[in-house]
């Protein structure tokens, strides 16, 4: 791989979204995450792939081969099927790519009259806080690209020392948490949430967290305790800010979360009442419940 400060390992990329930060935006999925949440709906962005080849004879497409210890994947052959993704044992995929600074500013180029602004998400973006970092400079710094949004979406995991770095060339940061109480997040996440808490101070008080997301679990994150904590927690960055209630549900998730039970519409409703309550004017709700 190239110099961590301008290539990534990238999942996927979408040149149009609607749904990762206000309006039409392009989004690179990187790899890698540094929780292992039992409710992940795409569990094979979180582990890195370490070429055991598993994932090969599980391939009826032959679009994967083993080549010098590494596995190689050739995307023509493939079928998407994700055979792959469901075999690995380390929630991986043999079908990421690298991906360069350069090639981002080339794709935005190329869609730019489409675009407003750029996602990074993964995974978990900030794994790679080198090359988002050098991204968003390089957006900024090119005169036809510059007014283009940059925006990250996170779970937090970051240091005040990351923030410090990726802050000034960021323009919005959409943050998850997924508890409040400590061992009830380590519990979902394999990680306590003292980063997480202090990443959504630091965001808001440069006045760039865009978007607070709670995930909604029932008999877990729905609690009245949870909740509580909630908006105790929202209370000092002001009425305004913006909530995003997220339902658990089953797409994609894997293991012991595919027993729990599903968030209903009416526990969301529930929550969004506790915070309209509170104060809180905006928040959004679930379109679906799958």
């Amino acid at each position: 791989m190239g110099r961590p400060d301008t290539h990534a390992i990238a999942n996927k990329i979408l040149t149009y979204s609607i749904v990762d930060g206000p309006g039409n935006r392009l989004v690179i999925f990187l790899q890698g995450c540094n929780f292992n949440c039992a409710s992940c709906h795409n569990p094979y962005t979180i582990g890195t792939c370490d070429h055991c080849g598993d994932c090969v004879p599980a391939c009826h497409a032959n679009a994967l081969s083993i080549s010098g210890g590494k596995v190689i994947f050739d995307p023509a052959n493939c079928d998407q099927c994700d055979d792959c993704l469901t075999i690995c044992p380390i929630s991986a995929s043999p079908m990421v790519h690298e991906i360069s600074v350069d090639d981002i500013v080339n794709i935005a180029r190329t869609h730019r009259a489409f675009l407003s602004g750029i996602t990074v998400s993964g995974g978990e973006a900030t794994q790679q806080l080198k090359f988002i970092t050098a991204l968003f400079t390089a957006i900024k710094a090119a005169p036809d690209l510059r007014d283009l949004t940059c925006f990250v979406d996170t779970n937090g995991q970051l240091s005040a020392k990351g923030w410090d770095a990726l802050l000034p060339v960021t323009d919005g940061v959409m943050l998850d948490l997924k508890g409040f109480d400590p061992a009830l997040h380590t519990t979902l996440t394999g990680q306590n949430n003292t980063l997480v808490l202090h990443s959504a101070q630091i965001a808001a008080g440069a006045g760039k967290l865009h978007e607070f997301r709670f995930l909604a679990i029932p008999g877990k994150t729905d609690t009245a305790a949870e909740i509580s904590a909630l908006i105790n927690f929202l209370t000092p960055f002001g009425p305004d800010i913006r909530l995003r209630l997220n339902a658990f549900q089953h797409h994609g998730v894997r293991g012991v979360a595919r027993q729990w039970d599903k968030m209903e519409q009416a526990g969301i409703e529930r929550i969004k009442a506790a915070l309209l309550a509170a104060g809180f004017e905006n928040i959004t709700t679930p379109a679906l419940y799958l």
